[in-house]
């Protein structure tokens, strides 16, 4: 299954669509200062002779990869493509240092959330002219919430590949049990649902929490509240206005619902409580239908998924993808754009998704995600696609970020374990993230 713990594991690694700043990245530029490739107009040209270009990736033994490079080495030849393989969790680190020896690969497949970070201290390739050379590409045709993470300062550095929206799975034997007839589509609906399906005389719950991954399965709640996590300048925190103190309320307030032993586990190791009938509801990416289908086959067609309930400001969710990209000191550039490019052709895109039988990752290009060919093939991603139309693309530049979201998820954290309410923990966020955020956005 294509990145399946990868995927899991945003929520454990806290990850949003940041820009951090990270140590030996070089300079900030666009990405031009030391951009190798050929100049004029046109498509890019093979190379005449044969040249080998390296890609880091987790995915090179996935069969969708091998067969994509078998394609690939037929319609290009003197291009050979040396796969590096890199984890997952560790991918931005160790190209960091990579990149700080002088050695990084020519291209990547990264989480899309490290997109902004390395083009903002001059990593990558500025992609605008490439895309301009090559009509096959259609920047349009890229779904905008997977998009946006590849641009900084209204530059492409990256090709989207492919992703995932948050949504709800639950329990539809549970659910017919305590004579509930559809999934929530409100606050209120879904902590009504939650209340029927806990019992604890029955080790049964309504919904799954936890403290370890307490901010990112937090944030679609301050969205659908109408709250934003940073004031527009960055400096200051907003995760505590009265959107963000109600969303974190109602948050820590689903503990009651949720099975005690699984609060100090993670939404990948969590996904047992929900097989094994333990929690009715579960917050998760796509990856979660492909693990169920995968591991845990007698509960087929006892589970669905829906899109997450709306609040008051409607239907919002987290977004999380994986992107293509070229690095600015490869001195093949040329030869990597043509590798990335032809991943991203539409029925490429397709074989590496759609076509893939194991896989519940979606495509990032729209005439992909909303095919009747998707929605016939895997008709489980119905309300994943649904959600990309209220997907959130958080855009923060502010290099202290990381630290300040480490603090807001402690406090939540501590909300979850019943040491302060949810209002507190974001106030008590709140409060120390301001001298942080002012000193990372002087810099």
């Amino acid at each position: 299954m294509v990145g399946v713990v990868k995927h899991a594991l945003r929520g454990a690694l806290g990850v949003l669509v940041v820009a951090v700043v990270a140590a030996g990245c070089g300079s900030s530029n666009n990405g031009s200062e030391s951009n190798t490739a050929s100049k004029g107009a046109g498509p890019i040209a093979d190379p005449k002779s044969p040249v080998t270009i390296t890609f880091a990736s987790w995915v090179a033994k996935e069969q969708g990869m091998k067969d994509l490079y078998k394609k690939f080495e037929a319609a290009h030849p003197n291009i050979k493509i040396k796969f590096v393989n890199i984890p997952s969790e560790g991918a931005a680190q160790k190209l960091t240092t990579q990149i700080a020896g002088g050695n990084p690969p020519d291209s990547a497949y990264l989480d899309s959330s490290t997109i902004a970070d390395f083009a903002s201290r001059g990593a990558l390739v500025n992609l605008d002219d490439y895309v301009k050379r090559t009509p096959t590409v259609k920047p349009d045709d890229f779904v905008e919430a997977f998009k946006g993470s590849t641009v900084y300062q209204d530059h492409m550095f990256a090709l989207p590949f492919d992703g995932e929206s948050t949504g709800l799975f639950y329990r539809t034997d549970l659910f017919k049990a305590a004579g509930i007839t559809e999934p929530p589509k409100t606050w209120d609906e879904f902590q009504a649902d939650a209340a029927k399906l806990t019992d604890p005389a029955k080790k049964q719950y309504g919904y799954a929490l936890f403290a370890s991954e307490s901010a990112y399965y937090w944030y679609p709640w301050l969205w659908q509240a109408g709250g934003n996590l940073l004031s527009k300048d960055e400096k200051t925190p907003e995760f505590n206005s009265d959107a963000g103190k109600k969303a974190a309320d109602f948050y820590v307030g689903l503990t009651k619902y949720a099975p005690k032993d699984y609060l100090n586990s993670n939404s990948y190791d969590g996904r047992v409580a929900f097989a094994n009938g333990t929690v009715g509801m579960y917050m998760a990416g796509a990856w979660l239908a492909g693990v169920l289908k995968d591991e845990f086959p007698k509960i087929e067609g006892k589970w669905a998924t829906a899109p997450l309930p709306d609040g008051e400001a409607g239907c919002k969710t987290t977004i999380a993808g994986d992107s293509l990209t070229l690095f600015s000191q490869s001195k093949n550039q040329d030869a990597a754009w043509i590798w990335i490019e032809f991943l991203t052709q539409p029925e490429n895109m397709k074989r590496w998704s759609v076509d893939d039988p194991n896989s519940t990752i979606m495509p990032t290009r729209t005439s992909l995600l909303n095919s009747p060919e998707l929605a016939q093939k895997k008709p489980i991603l119905e309300g994943f696609v649904k959600l990309m139309s209220c997907g959130v693309t958080s855009l923060i530049n502010n290099p202290k970020w990381p630290k300040v979201e480490q603090i807001l998820n402690d406090q939540l954290g501590k909300a979850i374990y019943g040491e302060q309410s949810g209002s507190e923990a974001v106030d008590a966020a709140a409060s120390d993230a301001q001298p942080i955020l002012a000193r990372g956005a002087a810099r």
